[in-house]
């Protein structure tokens, strides 16, 4: 039997404001627990909130980066559920008016076409606190320092039909929040969270129920819970069973999901309008400002970069997923570095050292400058691409600039014509049996004797030299 996969997505993107959504408490990462909540942000008795004006534009900056309706009038209403680190017994969020509306945003598939995803909405609102588990044997800490953070939830159709297509609407979302400087994108400390609604159904079928994956902060892990509640799902409807509506939480030590709770409908919730904040009311001339203000875009920047630079729309697509990487290979690009050279060692050496370190490009080891630098050594031949690997080793483990490791190790490619013509003729005088079998046709043993040349002279010998002296030779 045929399934079909359908799926949206919501994510949770914490904005980048200093202080909270609705009090002047500070949103910084890392504070002991439990010292930045203050009254407002735990509901105490006669406390009033104030509406942050930052974290409104910020959601009309993102509304505007998607081409979305902005509701010029919204408003804030109280979503009513009991949870630990919920001191309130509600949190401010929006419903029936959310400041952001319907807009779309471009992703591209496997096979090389683009979709559209369209997004429902993005509501601002504020976050709970942060229940531990694992912290004591009997007991769940809580910590409220994150209560009253804001919030940006972005909500989407259910337009993907696969985990991959998924992941790659979440990384173009995680990609734009931080092109236009909302939020910093930092999954690991929870700024950006994405809830999954997964559902199955026949080809043609109504959409099928649907279960909730809450509160996944890793793209690999978001793939891997899709594809698990997937099979879940048939498994189930292929039995005889029926799907129910809930809230399933991924454990990535056990690979599994499993149930949380059931999910709740949103009159479960008694939304209201929030009694002590005001209508939002956003004019022409803001909009304006802000539309002014953002900045060039992942897709505008995407087709310059092919433009400009003459990349292939895969190597363009990567270079600019993320606005760090691409500002750091465009720097290069400016100093004058070979772009495809450039475009390789970013997608490759580099990108593989950062993961494996698990750090970000901007505390990378090697500087935009210092890479421009080893590609200029490739580029005008001291250095081959070979060794040029070597050196990049050595500049991450902070052994020295790379003239001073080209120097100290003697790197410097060789160059001169007659030393490499005399290793050239002794590697040909000691092959025969292999000069015999070329000239009789067999060209793949050329690669064979340019393996000898480069171990002979320790890789040092200039790959392109080598090629042309050895085939004026055999030929």
């Amino acid at each position: 039997m045929t399934w079909e996969t359908v799926i949206g997505l919501e994510i949770h993107s914490q904005l980048r404001t200093k202080s909270k959504i609705f009090s002047g408490a500070s949103t910084a990462f890392g504070a002991k627990p439990n010292t930045q909540a203050c009254a407002v942000d735990l509901g105490y008795p006669g406390v009033l909130p104030v509406l942050n004006k930052e974290a409104v534009n910020m959601a009309l900056s993102f509304g505007l980066a998607v081409n979305a309706k902005i509701n010029q009038h919204s408003i804030f209403a109280r979503k009513n559920y009991f949870y630990p680190d919920l001191p309130k017994g509600y949190q401010i969020s929006q419903f029936e008016l959310p400041i952001v509306g319907q807009g779309e945003i471009e992703i591209p598939l496997e096979d090389g076409q683009n979709k559209m995803v369209g997004i429902t909405r993005a509501h601002l609102e504020e976050d709970a606190g942060k229940s531990i588990h694992d912290l004591y044997d009997d007991f769940t800490a809580i910590d409220l320092n994150r209560a009253g953070t804001p919030l940006l939830e972005i909500v989407s159709e259910p337009d993907m039909s696969s985990a991959k297509e998924a992941v790659t609407y979440a990384k173009k979302i995680h990609s734009l929040v931080q092109y236009i400087g909302i939020c910093d994108g930092n999954m690991q400390e929870g700024s950006f969270r994405c809830d999954a609604n997964v559902s199955i159904r026949k080809k043609g079928d109504e959409l099928g129920t649907r279960a909730e994956l809450k509160n996944i902060n890793s793209f690999k892990f978001l793939e891997k819970a899709i594809n698990l509640e997937v099979e879940r799902q048939i498994d189930i409807l292929e039995d005889g069973g029926s799907i129910v509506q809930e809230t399933r939480l991924y454990d990535a030590v056990k690979n599994e999901t499993r149930s949380m709770r059931s999910k709740e409908e949103a009159n479960d919730y008694r939304y209201f309008p929030d009694p002590d904040l005001l209508p939002v009311a956003i004019n022409d001339e803001l909009l304006s400002q802000i539309k002014k203000s953002l900045p060039e875009l992942p897709t505008e920047k995407k087709i310059r970069f092919i433009k400009d630079f003459g990349l292939s729309e895969y190597d363009a697509e990567n270079l600019t997923a993320q606005i760090d990487i691409a500002d750091y290979f465009e720097s290069m690009i400016a100093k004058g570095a070979d772009v495809k050279l450039s475009a390789n060692w970013v997608m490759g050496d580099l990108s593989a050292s950062l993961n494996k370190n698990q750090i970000e490009i901007q505390d990378s080891p090697i500087s935009a400058i210092e890479l421009y630098e080893l590609i200029t050594k490739i580029s005008d031949n001291t250095i081959s691409g070979k060794i040029a690997k070597d050196i990049f080793k050595s500049m991450w483990e902070g052994k020295g600039s790379v003239e001073e490791i080209i120097e100290n190790q003697g790197l410097k490619q060789m160059t001169d014509i007659d030393a490499l013509e005399g290793i050239i003729d002794e590697v040909v005088n000691n092959n025969t049996l292999q000069v015999q079998q070329f000239k009789d046709g067999n060209s793949k043993l050329l690669g064979f004797f340019v393996g000898q040349v480069m171990k002979a002279t320790n890789g040092k010998a200039n790959p392109k030299q080598v090629n042309k002296i050895l085939n004026d030779k055999l030929s």
